[in-house]
């Protein structure tokens, strides 16, 4: 049995690793994470009670805290999850995403190279410390083309300027130090338990209360969607047999514009809740996002050829399954509405820090 250190891993992505890693893989997970805004126990809940799934309420930024943490638990992985990563939030308050993105990876690599020294040699052979990351660090794409291991970096917003500073940092420990480290890059996830600041949960939760769909600028920005799924299992497999000190890119090869997202959200509760009209006519066009690249579209080749990994789900069968989760979990989401995140413009610039 695996024992393995999910940093973030009551956020988004990181429980659905974790429950990956405790369902499919029956891992020993230990759940570190500081239960900011987006972090949710309750999406630990289907793991917890195995007894497989542990969670440490910590601050990766507190380097002697990790040390120790990773030192007592004595992880044969570390999947680095933890970080602040709504870009539209980074617009208004950059700092929280300097110290979460860049210090904690600092903080969390030092703890790692500290128990991998102290390791026998074959469990140190068997190490792995992947830092997951995004596709945002590429910046923007044109018409054509897509994002692969080899693209400049390119950031453009604080949120992905930061992530770009932690991926250096990963690289360069594993360059300078030996540390067994393996980089991925992910395209936009979604699926159940999402955090409803993110434009699907967002979307299906106004559109169930009747509430404006903002769209920025003309809705033509495109992104990839990729399952959630679909990428813990992707990341599992980067972790196990991705070769040291290379990045794999995970995308789920389902490219659209903003406005198709929407509408197709609108057309896929219509059919489930149908109403007198279509939820169509509450899309709502809002000025646009500061800095907001055109268009991002993962190659994943590398992962699939090497590793053999394939999106399960494509648009239309995750969306569904998505739409349906929200409507069949009130509980869960009610209570963020209510008392966390009501669905507030976000991402607007505010003055310079002094």
């Amino acid at each position: 049995m695996k024992r393995i250190i999910v940093t973030g891993g009551a956020g988004f992505i990181g429980s659905a690793l974790a429950r990956h890693l405790v369902i499919n893989e029956g891992a020993d997970v230990l759940v570190v994470d500081k239960m900011t805004y987006a972090a949710n126990r309750a999406n630990l809940a289907q793991v917890e009670h195995t007894g497989r799934c542990r969670l440490k309420i910590a601050d990766i930024c507190d380097q002697e805290q990790m040390a120790a943490i990773v030192g007592a638990y004595k992880p044969d992985r570390i999947f680095h999850l933890a970080a602040e990563s709504h870009v539209d939030r980074s617009i208004s308050g950059p700092r929280d995403f300097i110290e979460t993105n860049v210090i904690g990876t600092y903080s969390m690599l030092e703890a790692a190279r500290a128990h991998w020294s102290s390791l026998r040699s074959d469990a140190k052979d068997d190490f792995r410390f992947l830092h997951v990351s995004t596709d945002e660090v590429y910046g923007s794409l044109g018409t054509e083309g897509l994002f692969h291991e080899a693209t400049p970096y390119d950031p453009s917003s604080p949120y992905s300027a930061s992530k770009a500073a932690s991926d250096h940092l990963a690289h360069a420990w594993h360059r300078t130090y030996g540390l067994p480290v393996v980089v991925s890059n992910c395209s936009n996830n979604y699926g159940p338990y999402h955090f409803p600041e993110k434009l699907i949960p967002l979307v299906i939760l106004n559109a169930l209360e009747g509430k404006p769909l903002p769209v920025y600028g003309t809705g033509a920005n495109v992104r990839d969607w990729l399952y959630v799924d679909d990428h813990a299992r992707a990341l599992s497999m980067i972790a196990t047999r991705g070769r040291l000190g290379e990045t794999y890119n995970v995308g789920g090869r389902n490219e659209r514009t903003n406005l198709q997202v929407v509408e197709a959200i609108c057309d896929t509760l219509d059919a489930i809740l149908p109403i007198n009209t279509s939820r169509r006519e509450l899309i709502t066009f809002v000025a646009d996002r500061p800095g907001h690249d055109q268009r991002y579209a993962i190659d994943a080749t590398k992962l699939e050829t090497e590793l053999g990994w394939k999106a399960e789900e494509n648009f239309e069968t995750g969306l569904s399954k998505t739409v349906q989760w929200y409507i069949d979990n009130p509980d869960w989401w009610r209570p963020l509405r209510k008392s966390v995140y009501s669905g507030e413009r976000l991402g607007l610039a505010v003055p310079a820090a002094r």
